[in-house]
């Protein structure tokens, strides 16, 4: 009898976003203070702001 297997699926979208998660992380366990600031979350996550396009609901 032969085996039925089913093909293996990735969600890349949720895979990148644990990755990014586990990036978040590792900066975390690493700093000084107990929260990491908006800039190093950015910084992290490769997020280029351009002048003046802050959000202020930071």
């Amino acid at each position: 009898m032969a085996l039925s297997r089913t093909p293996t699926v990735q969600d890349h979208v949720a895979l990148a976003e644990i990755e990014l998660c586990g990036d978040l992380m590792i900066a975390a366990s690493a700093a000084d203070g107990e929260r990491l600031s908006p800039d190093r979350i950015d910084e992290v996550l490769n997020v280029r702001v351009e002048r003046g396009e802050r959000s202020s609901c930071r």
